[in-house]
C-alpha cells in the first residue's frame, strides 16, 4: 500500500488526544466511594474513546489518499494472441457476393416472401459491417484471448494494442466503423505491421493474424521474404477471411489454369503465397454472412489451446475504505451520544 499524500500522515497523532483528554460534565451524584467500581462503565468509556480515535485516524488515512498500485500477475487460460487485420478499403462497403435472389414467381405464401426479402437484405449488407459485428461476438466468446486491431487499406493504422479487456475490444472494433475507406489496398504492408506486433513479446502460446479482406495483393519479393522471414520467426499462423464481391475470382484454381493466368489475379497470387509459408495457413472462402460466420467459427473451434499471459491489475483505491469505517465509528459514537443521561430521573 502506498499512499499519494504522505505529508498527511503527520497528523495521525492526532488520533491520541481522545485517548488523553476527559469530555463532558460529570452529572452530579451522591458521595459513593464505598461502592464497588463499575467496569461494564470503564470499559464502555475506553471503548467509545477508541472508536473516536479510530475515526479521527481513517480520516487522516483517508486524507493520504492510501492505494493498492498495480501488479502483474500470471494466469494460465484457453485461447491465442490474434492480430485482427481488418481491410477498410472501399469495396468493403459493398455486399457479398451470394447467390442472386430471384423474385419467387406465381404466387406465393408469406414466408416464402419474407425468405427473399431477408436473403436480399443480407447480401446488400456491407462485408464491412457485418465482419465487424461477427467478430465482436467472436472477441466476445473468447475472454482470455488477447486480441489487438490494425485496420489498412493503403496504409496500416494500428486501433489496439494486445489485451484481453472485453470493453475495449469491443470499442476498437466498432470504432472501424467511422468513415469510408480508400480505393488502395496494400495488404503486404498491412502483414508485416501485424507481424511486428509480436516483436519482443514472450511466446506463450498460440499466436493468429486473421486477415479480413475482399481482395488479394500482388507483393514485392522483398515483401515476401520479409513477411516470411517474420512469420517463421514469431512462429504465427495466418488464417485468411476471403469475403467474396460479386465480380471476384474466388480462391480456388481451376485445372487448366496456365502460370500466367494465375499470376494475373492477385487472390490466387496471394492465396499460393500464403500456402507456401513454412507456418499453419487456413483460408475460408465466404460470400455471404452465414458463410463468414461458419468460417469464424471454426477458427474458434481450432484455436482453443493453452496461453499463459500477464494481465496487469489495475491500481485500487482504498480511501474509500477509510471514509467508511470512519462513517461507522462517528454513527456508533452518535447513538451512544443520544443514550448519554443528561441530569438524573
Amino acid at each position: 500500500m502506498t499512499f499519494a499524500n504522505v505529508w498527511a500522515l503527520w497528523l495521525l497523532p492526532l488520533a491520541v488526544l481522545p485517548l488523553i483528554v476527559r469530555g463532558g460534565e460529570p452529572l452530579r451524584n451522591a458521595w459513593i466511594t464505598f461502592a464497588p467500581p463499575d467496569a461494564a462503565s470503564v470499559a464502555l468509556g475506553w471503548a467509545l474513546r477508541a472508536l473516536a480515535a479510530i475515526a479521527l485516524a481513517s480520516l487522516v488515512l483517508a486524507v493520504a489518499d492510501p492505494h493498492r498500485p498495480e501488479y502483474t500477475v500470471e494466469r494460465v487460460g484457453r485461447g491465442a494472441e490474434i492480430v485482427l487485420l481488418l481491410d477498410r478499403s472501399r469495396s468493403m462497403d459493398q455486399g457479398f457476393a451470394g447467390v442472386v435472389a430471384r423474385a419467387p414467381g406465381g404466387p406465393v405464401s408469406g414466408p416464402e416472401l419474407l425468405d427473399f426479402y431477408v436473403n436480399l437484405r443480407r447480401l446488400r449488407e456491407p462485408k464491412g459491417q457485418v465482419a465487424r459485428q461477427l467478430l465482436a461476438e467472436f472477441a466476445a466468446k473468447r475472454e482470455q484471448d488477447r486480441f489487438a486491431l490494425i485496420v489498412f487499406s493503403a496504409l496500416p493504422i494500428p486501433v489496439l494494442g494486445f489485451t484481453h479487456k472485453q470493453e475495449v475490444i469491443q470499442a476498437a472494433i466498432a470504432a472501424g466503423n467511422v468513415g469510408r475507406g480508400l480505393s488502395e489496398t496494400n495488404i503486404g504492408l498491412a502483414l508485416e505491421r501485424a507481424l511486428a506486433m509480436y516483436e519482443d513479446r514472450p511466446y506463450t502460446g498460440s499466436r493468429i493474424v486473421m486477415l479480413v479482406s475482399d481482395g488479394g495483393d500482388r507483393l514485392d519479393p522483398d515483401v515476401r521474404e520479409r513477411v516470411a522471414a517474420a512469420a517463421r520467426k514469431q512462429r504465427v499462423a495466418i488464417y485468411w477471411l476471403y469475403l467474396r464481391s460479386g465480380n471476384s475470382p474466388g480462391l480456388k484454381e481451376a485445372p487448366g489454369d496456365s502460370p500466367a493466368a494465375v499470376e494475373s489475379v492477385p487472390e490466387l497470387m496471394l492465396n499460393r503465397f500464403f500456402a507456401s509459408l513454412e507456418t499453419p495457413y487456413r483460408a475460408y472462402e465466404a460470400g455471404s454472412s452465414e458463410a463468414l460466420q461458419r468460417a469464424i467459427a471454426d477458427v474458434d473451434r481450432l484455436e482453443n489451446l493453452p496461453i499463459a499471459y500477464l494481465d496487469l491489475v489495475p491500481q485500487r483505491d482504498l480511501a474509500p475504505w477509510c471514509h467508511g469505517l470512519a462513517l461507522a465509528c462517528a454513527l456508533l459514537l452518535l447513538g451512544a451520544n443520544l443514550k448519554e443521561l443528561r441530569r438524573w430521573a
